[in-house]
């Protein structure tokens, strides 16, 4: 079957007329959506220049921590006595850069240092002396998982996504090298195939190379060996259609977190002499596993919500720690002996602990966000199918649930837990109410649930998301959508599909056109997930849904506001501009806005605070909310 695509030319960002298209209608959306969004800027960009806590590593010098404050990404070292020392801020590297990553050897005296222009995948990762802020070394592309080895020297993957591996290999795909006075040698990955992901980082020991193999979001194998020996590292589990994540290496094996059978979670110690179970699969999603000296420290979801659970090496349970409210508990660093967590929540920005061997969490330090008492709500639903739904009703305390965003994603095994949004904080300081839905395709209630979200079966996804929209307008509410990405996709087909339940949507750098996504940029590893648009039978379900083909004349949709930004290197813009028109064409009136300066990755503080203002606008417009 042949699908007509008239803005096919949309799709070509090196074409003067393309962009000159996109600017001017961006311009005249932004127009329209001031001078509110001048009013609500100060606020949202308060929220930005709070302290965020990204990543922290554990160093002799103390804690290597990444930052968001001030308006600006910050490096610093949160010494053990309390004190702070700055090595880098953002600002000094040019113009809307974005730092995204650190990568530091245990002696502190090395830093790794990711970083890219307005947000794009592709970008820097510099070698720095921590004392006189020398550049060692630099490399260029989408290049991490950085692992220190003695003398300066490391270990790098990078990520193929227009050329082809050293190995012959096409993109997309990745390879592991070793770097050694500026130079490169391709040590693992030989082989593995296109739309194939390697990941690289080592055990706690600093003995042992942990690695994955990983096609798609549903299969990946573990490999292992001797760190300083590329040749000795062999697969150590999985392989066989379910995902694995290794942990770290004691007591002479693997210790391995594998998600077969129920698809909960399971922990494992693998040796040469066969598989143990540690710690069986239970009732909630296991969601990652750090060891604190003989102890293993466990993060799960309880209806999307962490606790955290200690065993000894024998499964044996020594307790659980909860944090309040609801929220989400990342494990950041272990060295074997003390572990790094960050909580955050809705409300919290962060709140930074310590785990030793005596397992009494001590806080590190911690951000504030002022927003008085607010009401966190567990709620639920039945989609089409009677499936449960789960989601989060968020509001100031007394404030009425009559004017809702309502947000979703289902996708790609991503569980959505509560976390700290500059957007959603000033919000919720608005008196509006935020929804936070968790649907299949995620992994908020194990493996299944993703699996039951995936290619033909992805329109329970948009059925679960109509649910919650439904359940909140029964009530009472006005609701707009609100979707980023894979959500960008979710909300514009739950639009197209059921127009009379939204009274708006926002739809972010998105993917919408499901016949082509796997021709622009990197859409081509989303394959496992989506469903193969070359192959007919896949077509015959991705055309089921796709918005950009379910545009229909005579049809009285919402008010609309699409985003996207020129750098998005990984969800290529056009989905977004070839919509819009599509929605042009049949009366629609969408408002199309389009950053210059930011990518999926993100933005600079001050660039996502003006375009999240201009989103706000759009939704206290929308919802009758006055700044």
């Amino acid at each position: 079957m042949v699908v007509e695509d008239p803005y096919l030319w949309l799709e070509d960002l090196g074409n003067k007329r393309v962009v000159e298209w996109a600017l001017r209608q961006s311009r005249e959306s932004v127009e329209s959506l001031r001078p509110l969004s001048d009013r609500l800027y100060e606020r949202v960009l308060h929220f930005y220049k709070l302290p965020y806590l990204m990543q922290s590593v554990i160093t002799d010098r103390g804690y290597m921590v990444l930052l968001r404050e001030g308006g600006s990404f910050r490096v610093a070292v949160l010494r053990r006595d309390g004190s702070r020392e700055p090595l880098i801020d953002s600002k000094d590297l040019g113009k809307d850069i974005v730092l995204r990553g650190i990568y530091a050897p245990r002696d502190g005296d090395l830093l790794g240092l990711s970083f890219s222009e307005a947000g794009a995948d592709e970008g820097i990762l510099r070698i720095l002396d921590v004392d006189s802020g020398e550049v060692l070394d630099e490399l260029k592309g989408v290049v991490g998982d950085l692992v220190w080895l003695d003398g300066g020297r490391y270990y790098y993957v990078k990520s193929y996504r227009r050329e082809k591996t050293p190995d012959g290999v096409e993109p997309p795909t990745s390879r592991v090298f070793l770097r050694e006075d500026g130079k490169e040698e391709m040590i693992f990955g030989e082989g593995v195939p296109t739309s194939h992901f390697i990941t690289l980082r080592r055990s706690t020991s600093g003995l042992r190379a942990l690695l994955e193999v990983n096609y798609g979001w549903t299969r990946n194998t573990v490999y292992g060996g001797d760190l300083k020996d590329p040749a000795s590292w062999r697969r150590v589990y999985g392989g066989d259609g379910f995902v694995a994540h290794p942990i770290d290496f004691v007591e002479g094996g693997y210790l391995i977190a594998s998600y077969e059978g129920g698809g909960f979670g399971k922990l494992l110690h693998v040796t040469d002499g066969g598989v143990r179970e540690v710690v069986g699969e239970g009732k909630y999603p296991l969601q990652g596993a750090a060891l604190v000296d003989s102890k293993i420290v466990a993060t799960y979801l309880v209806d999307a919500s962490s606790t955290i659970k200690i065993y000894d090496l024998s499964g044996l349970p020594h307790g659980e720690r909860d944090l309040l409210p609801q929220g989400t508990i990342s494990l950041l660093d272990s060295d074997g002996h003390e572990v790094l967590l960050k909580y955050e929540s809705f409300t919290v920005p962060y709140r930074f602990f310590s785990l030793r061997g005596d397992l009494e969490l001590r806080e590190v330090d911690k951000a504030e966000a002022g927003l008085g008492e607010v009401s966190i709500e567990d709620r639920w639903t039945r989609s089409k199918d009677g499936t449960p739904i789960h989601y989060f009703l968020v509001r100031k305390r007394g404030a009425e649930a009559s004017r809702a965003l309502v947000y979703g994603y289902g996708g790609f095994r991503i569980s959505i837990t509560p976390r700290f949004n500059p957007l959603f904080a000033t919000l919720i300081e608005g008196g509006a109410a935020l929804a936070v839905a968790n649907l299949r395709g995620g992994c908020e209630f194990g493996e299944e649930w993703h699996r039951a979200g995936m290619r033909e079966r992805k329109q329970n996804v948009f059925d679960d998301f109509a649910a919650v929209l439904r359940d909140l307008k029964e009530a009472g509410a006005r609701v707009v959508a609100f979707g980023r990405s894979n959500g960008g996709l979710l909300v514009s087909t739950v639009m197209t599909q059921h127009p009379e339940l939204l009274d708006g949507a926002v739809i972010g750098y998105p993917v919408i056109d499901m016949l082509r996504f796997h021709r622009l940029y990197v859409g081509k590893a989303w394959v496992p997930e989506y469903g193969d648009p070359d192959d007919p039978g896949d077509r015959e379900f991705l055309l089921r849904y796709s918005p950009y083909h379910h545009v229909r004349a005579g049809v009285e949709y919402p008010p609309t506001l699409v985003y996207t930004g020129l750098h998005d290197d990984r969800v290529h813009p056009a989905h977004a501009f070839k919509f819009v028109a599509r929605l042009r064409d049949v009366g629609a009136r969408p408002l199309l806005r389009v950053e210059t300066s930011s990518g999926h990755a993100g933005a600079s503080p001050e660039i996502k605070a003006r375009e999240e203002a201009d989103i706000l606008s759009f939704v206290y417009r929308v919802l009758g909310v006055e700044a």
